[in-house]
């Protein structure tokens, strides 16, 4: 009898252990593959800046292949990575950006809520330019077998960061107010 008590509380044991490895939230960095871009429109044509060097941590709750929760995320972008085709576009982007004094561009997380199996309300502060502002941003997830996969974008303007919108040639050429911020994370699982 005392047999079967002691391979019963051994598999109950092993059974909240594995159940616990399988809920277990925990701390995933930033891969190299991440991808980052801002877009906007000129008098002249469309352009876009990239730049594949963020840095960053999150801290998640994964069970069963899905994510579940978002306890912590945060993310760390060089200013002068992001790059266009044009050397001379680049040079006034990073006046634009303050780049000698504000070397960062950085997201924290406040929150996470949720919407349905694959898609999350993050509500986060960006800083950018020295000027923090917090705004939400709808982020699609997809769990690989070695990659939790992050993608969302957001709408912002020059104004609201404390920028001007950026000129060339004596003002002749000039960029629109309206930006938009990419991201295509990925955290090793």
């Amino acid at each position: 009898m005392k047999s079967k008590k002691i391979k019963l509380f051994a598999f109950i044991i092993s059974f909240l252990g594995m159940t616990t490895f399988a809920i277990a939230q925990k701390n995933y960095a930033l891969d190299g593959k991440s991808a980052f871009s801002v877009s906007g429109t000129s008098t002249l044509h469309d352009w876009e800046m990239k730049s594949n060097s963020g840095t960053g941590t999150g801290n998640f709750t994964i069970a069963n292949s899905k994510l579940t929760d978002i306890e912590s995320l945060s993310i760390n972008l060089l200013a002068e990575s992001v790059k266009s085709e044009k050397k001379s576009m680049d040079k006034v982007a990073y006046k634009t950006l303050k780049t000698d004094t504000q070397k960062n561009i950085k997201y924290v997380l406040k929150s996470a809520q949720k919407v349905n199996e694959t898609t999350w309300e993050l509500t986060g502060t960006y800083t950018i330019a020295g000027v923090s502002k917090i705004l939400k941003t709808t982020v699609k997830t997809a769990i690989t077998k070695d990659v939790l996969n992050m993608q969302g974008s957001n709408k912002i303007t020059f104004t609201e960061f404390g920028m001007k919108s950026p000129t060339a040639m004596l003002g002749t050429i000039t960029t629109g107010e309206d930006l938009t911020v990419k991201f295509n994370l990925n955290f090793n699982l």
